[in-house]
């Protein structure tokens, strides 16, 4: 069994073993991470300092003692008060809980739709978006939903397609992307009128942009090609086009949205303003999760099944350094908000422990594993 995690980092706010890697010096202000350990229902608190890096509370999440809630996403407010948790399983729906950033009180909690995982606020702090994953039954379209931040109400649900997944808000706070893992698109939602604007298809030779929603498809779709039980780690037929897309990030002017294709391992960059291709460029093995630096010089991204970090310029397109994990499932990555560390989750398999690793994105080598 895999012990996925996830994760969110704060800059600047005030165990478990930590090693430094290269003789790189630690930092000597204190970062805050937290993360999700899906499989033992909890959220640990991270911080690394002077001292290095060490685990300083754990939390845990979730209602089920027979099985797992699944904690899979986080979101933290911009102001840094409260945190909020997707727990995915459910019986059947999952759930958003909210909680005091400082003391982890429980502030409520809404049912949201089948497997609610990866999830952002958006910049005003006034809304949580949340796409529902949906992992039960059928292979049919699923839903993003729209929660009010202070009433915990959910306002809308918002139908895109098979396998929503990398939910992320653009810097504006205007636009929600998504992927969808079993459709090749990516989808754009409008956050003030609240529905699909327009759709990307992602296949490689044949890439479009198209307005409106996509087609919904049935169960009886084809999805050949796609990774359905792996999560990113099964090794594609040798010239496949499929993209099968996994993270959705807008650049950090808003005016391109970079995608993960896990399928074909590289990057496609979209023109925000005319929907179209700008380019594609090569990636690590089984690119799958993606974040940029608030500066939009840099791109981290992880390689699921290339057991490694890489950093791009985003730029050029070039990669500047291709990083080894210690262990062999890499998922998550977050990005310190002065942009000079990298944190990344790497998932437990059989009884090893989730792990994070820290990268330091100036000497661009990682310096710090708990």
């Amino acid at each position: 069994m895999m012990r996925r995690v996830a994760m969110l980092v704060a800059a600047g706010v005030a165990a478990a073993s930590t090693a430094a890697a290269q003789g790189a010096p630690f930092p000597q202000k204190t970062y805050t991470a937290l993360v999700a350990s899906e499989s033992v229902d909890r959220v640990a608190v991270i911080e690394f300092g002077p001292q290095g890096a060490k685990v300083v509370r754990q939390h845990d999440v979730g209602v089920m003692l027979a099985d797992p809630d699944g904690p899979h996403g986080l979101a933290v407010t911009p102001d840094g008060a409260h945190y909020y948790v997707t727990t995915a399983h459910g019986t059947p729906y999952g759930v958003l809980w909210k909680f005091d950033t400082r003391s982890n009180a429980y502030a409520g909690q809404v049912m949201l739709g089948n497997f609610p995982a990866t999830a952002q606020v958006t910049p005003d702090g006034s809304k949580v978006v949340v796409v529902n994953f949906n992992l039960h039954g059928d292979m049919v379209a699923s839903d993003v939903s729209v929660v009010r931040t202070d009433s915990l109400q959910e306002i809308a649900r918002i139908t895109t397609c098979a396998m929503p997944h990398g939910s992320r808000v653009n810097r504006a706070g205007t636009k929600h992307y998504s992927t969808c893992m079993m459709d090749e698109q990516l989808v754009e939602i409008d956050l003030d009128g609240l529905q699909v604007s327009r759709h990307f298809l992602l296949t490689k030779g044949v890439e479009r942009g198209m307005m409106g929603a996509p087609l919904v498809r049935g169960a009886d779709a084809a999805h050949a090609g796609h990774d359905m039980s792996g999560h990113g780690l099964a090794q594609p037929a040798a010239g496949s086009t499929t993209c099968s897309p996994t993270w959705a990030q807008p650049s950090a002017d808003d005016r391109t949205v970079w995608v993960a294709c896990n399928g074909t391992s590289d990057l496609v960059e979209i023109d925000a303003a005319s929907w179209t291709l700008r380019r594609r460029i090569p990636a690590g093995n089984g690119v799958y999760n993606l974040a940029v630096t608030r500066d939009g010089t840099k791109l981290v991204a992880t390689n699921k099944r290339g057991q490694s970090v890489s950093v791009l310029d985003t730029k050029t397109g070039a990669t500047l350094v291709t990083l080894p994990t210690q262990r062999r499932v890499v998922h998550g990555v977050a990005i310190t908000h002065d942009d000079r560390y990298a944190f990344v989750t790497v998932e437990g398999v059989g009884s090893e422990p989730g792990t994070v690793e820290i990268i330091d994105l100036v000497a661009l080598k990682t310096v710090a594993r708990v």
